[in-house]
């Protein structure tokens, strides 16, 4: 067992930190504050560099450190940062003192930082390569950052007001709009008098997508000039910032699972929680691991690393998850300006007009002046662009106090019956939650969390007219949101399917239309509902489930074909002869479906519905529901079945081109691969800083949720994160955070994890203080220290 010491500055008492042999950090202390505090310190040992750029990413302090190339990123974040009260915003997360909580947690990652200029060889070698420094921190920064959150629905609002523009009637761009996102439940929508958006502007939306892109650096970015800074304002398909084309707006495709089973449904006789967060892919992962044990506070789980306490995990007495539930909480509204006067635009009140707030920020660039930009404000939020007598503003919950993303956890790590646990989450604001709940008593619990909007005059699903018909009058009361205590069925699961019970007044609340494809969903309530001893065993295979519905329903449509004369279409027909829908990664049936369905039978199926090549253009990548219905039943049986031929036998030929001619080689984990690339890669050839490819199963319909790139079919978004909890008997919990627990290259725990989940297994997390003490192989001891 290794060990070090460091003075920390600020703490009450001594504390110590003791690293497991797979990464997990655990942390003593005497005081909850302590903890805090030692987590931050702590987060700041393993992610400095990943904790820097957030913060600069969210400040709008990028080009400061890596140039002109940065500053439309930093524009754009700087709209969304939180700019009302603070009082309300710290009192909005609960009854606990989060500004204290936060304010010592910060002081821990200061002191790493200060620790790093004392002692340079503690600095993460990225520091090195962009030859910059880790800033400290203000409490502040944790909560005005807003732009890390996931919302909803202005991609999808702004996509289908587009379509509705080149309709011939409202009802022909509605079902045209249904292959682009399904509504549900089913609605009509309302569309705004006077929504006419023939002529927005395609780039209407890019500081929204600037603002919420990933920071990437590549040596053309890093060197761009003053006079270039404004052309890396685009953001394209896969979420990268390009001076190129912008991509399709398409929403993210982020989401997760959960499911909790009671206890007389499971062969423990306790309940068991299970969870896996479907986020972005990165390297280090965006979830991190914790132990925080001090007196009144005994949580472990997973968190983000910027944020202090844990989201998802388990108080020794009950256990917590959560998956996004796609509440709408966000509108863009069109507000007509002033023509003599471009800083007011017209608004029912007072004499008719309502100003514009302009807001002058210098940005600071390195190797140059500052930039001073000018950014506009409405009553409705920030102005995204203006142009031709409008300003485009967007209403977002981001806006009001207490939507820092999952900082509402704190109130509920005390939790320890569904009452208070539903209690606590009326604090909760942003991103919205489907939220289960367990405990040691055997009691189980469902709550969807979030601020919901309000909406008298419209639905969401499109952008409103600004004058003030179609505000919002405030938020529904969290009580108003469904949620589930003990159910009879002794069991509750959640695949951010629509899930308002049958008895939901959804027509009235309006709190979402549009949720995630069901199939997911569907596989897990299949699974769950035919077992009445489910076990931890059975969660585990249940996270790495690889069944598609859509797969395997496109593969009954091939196979009732008549034998095709293009032999390259027969040979695929006989390949998929006794595909049963699993995607696993040795299977050569499931590379072919998913590439017949992604490079060939769907853009034609889009094509044939969709004659319009501009309409089509703002489809991608295409609600699989809808389409496939469409293919099932919405076409004359010659049409369906040219486009299912000519789709299998170009699938094949693209199968033999990037797997060879021998179809006895081919599998879909040849081709379908989990890369965790460092995001500095480019500038840092031959670092060794990038984990992978890994072969992996599934796709995006499966539980074990695998979205993928359809040009290179690495994966983009997926479970990062996974954990089953054995309710009562805390040690047999498990979990596992890809590509491991660390995010500094020089960490023995920076890819150990990745093999692990790679074979979709799990690692011990552990919980008592014996089974730790066993584990341990690093100890950090922490002294108090003056300032």
């Amino acid at each position: 067992m290794s060990g070090t010491a460091y003075a920390l500055p600020g703490l009450d008492g001594p504390a110590e930190i003791r690293v497991d042999r797979w990464g997990l950090a655990h942390i003593r202390a005497g005081t909850a504050l302590d903890a805090f505090r030692a987590q931050g310190f702590n987060a700041a040992r393993d992610r400095l560099w990943q904790l820097d750029l957030w913060r600069k990413r969210g400040l709008g302090l990028l080009a400061a450190d890596f140039g002109p190339g940065y500053l439309a990123q930093d524009r754009a974040a700087r709209l969304f940062l939180y700019r009302g009260d603070m009082a309300a915003e710290w009192a909005a997360y609960g009854p606990q003192d989060t500004r204290a909580i936060v304010t010592a947690f910060v002081a821990g990652i200061n002191a790493y930082v200060a620790l790093t200029e004392a002692r340079p060889n503690l600095r993460p070698p990225e520091f090195a390569v962009t030859d910059t420094r880790p800033a400290l921190w203000q409490p502040e920064d944790v909560v005005r950052i807003r732009s890390h959150a996931l919302i909803r629905n202005v991609l999808s609002e702004v996509a289908r007001a587009r379509v509705l523009a080149r309709a011939r009637s409202p009802a022909d761009g509605l079902a045209v709009d249904d292959l682009r996102k399904r509504i549900s439940p089913p609605h009509q929508p309302v569309i705004p008098d006077g929504l006419d958006a023939a002529d927005w502007p395609d780039d209407l939306l890019d500081a929204f997508r600037l603002a919420t892109a990933t920071v990437g650096f590549s040596p053309e970015r890093m060197a761009a000039s003053r006079a270039e800074a404004w052309d890396w304002s685009k953001v394209d398909a896969h979420g990268t910032v390009t001076r190129g084309p912008r991509g399709a707006p398409k929403e993210p495709a982020e989401g997760s699972n959960n499911w909790v089973v009671g206890p007389t449904r499971t062969a423990t006789g306790r309940p068991i929680l299970a969870s896996d967060p479907h986020r972005v892919y990165l390297q280090p992962s965006l979830r991190y691991a914790v132990h925080l044990t001090a007196p009144g506070l005994d949580v472990i789980g997973a968190g983000e690393p910027a944020l202090p306490g844990i989201s998802i995990g388990h108080n020794g007495r009950a256990a917590f998850s959560l998956t996004i539930a796609p509440i709408d909480q966000e509108d863009l509204f069109v507000c007509e300006t002033d023509p003599a006067d471009p800083d007011r635009y017209r608004y029912r009140s007072g004499d008719g007009w309502a100003p514009i707030a302009r807001v002058a920020e210098r940005i600071p660039v390195r190797g140059g002046p500052d930039e001073t930009v000018i950014l506009g404000f409405t009553r409705h939020g920030p102005v995204l662009r203006e142009e031709r007598g409008r300003a485009f503003a967007l209403r977002t919950v981001w806006s009001e106090p207490g939507a820092a993303a999952y900082l509402g956890s704190l109130a509920y790590l005390g939790a320890t019956t569904p009452e208070g646990f539903g209690e606590a989450l009326r604090h909760w604001s942003a991103p919205s939650v489907n939220q289960l709940y367990a405990d040691a008593s055997g009691r189980i619990a469902w709550f969807m969390a979030g601020k919901a909007p309000v909406r008298p005059g419209h639905d969401g699903l499109l952008p409103a007219p600004g004058d003030g018909r179609y505000d919002w009058a405030g938020f529904h009361d969290p009580a108003a949101l469904p949620r589930s205590v003990d159910p009879e069925a002794g069991w509750l699961a959640t695949a951010n399917e629509m899930n308002l019970p049958p008895d939901y007044p959804a027509e009235d609340r309006r709190v979402g239309f549009e949720w995630a494809e069901p199939w997911r969903a569907r596989r897990i309530r299949a699974v769950l509902g035919g077992q009445d001893r489910h076990s931890l065993a059975d969660s585990r295979a249940l996270q790495g489930d690889v069944v598609s519905e859509p797969a395997r329903r496109l593969a009954d449509l091939m196979r009732a074909l008549p034998a095709a004369d293009d032999p390259d279409a027969a040979a695929a027909q006989a390949l998929l002869a006794a595909f049963d829908g699993a995607l696993h990664h040795g299977s050569a049936a499931a590379a072919l479906i998913e590439v017949v369905w992604v490079r060939h039978l769907r853009p034609a199926l889009v094509a044939a519905l969709v004659p319009d090549a501009g309409t089509r253009r703002l489809l991608p990548p295409g609600d699989t529901q809808s389409l496939i219905e469409r293919l099932e039943t919405g076409l004359d049986p010659a049409t369906r079945a040219s486009l299912l031929t000519d789709a299998l036998g170009a699938g094949l030929r693209t199968c033999r081109e990037r797997m060879g001619t021998d179809a006895a080689g081919w599998s879909w984990g040849r081709l379908h691969h989990a890369l965790f690339a460092h995001p500095l890669t480019a500038l840092a050839p031959g670092s060794g800083w990038d984990v992978g490819p890994l072969p992996v199963g599934g796709a995006a319909a499966s539980v074990m949720h695998a979205e993928y790139r359809t040009d290179t079919f690495r994966l983009t978004h997926g479970a990062s994160f996974r954990m089953v909890v054995d309710v009562g008997d805390w040690d047999c919990s498990v979990f596992i955070n890809v590509p491991g627990q660390s995010g500094d290259p020089g960490s023995p725990h920076y890819a150990d994890l990745a093999p692990v989940w790679g074979r979709q297994d799990y690692v011990p997390m552990l919980y008592g203080r014996a089974a730790v003490d066993a584990a341990t192989e690093t100890v950090i001891t922490l002294t108090p220290s003056p300032a």
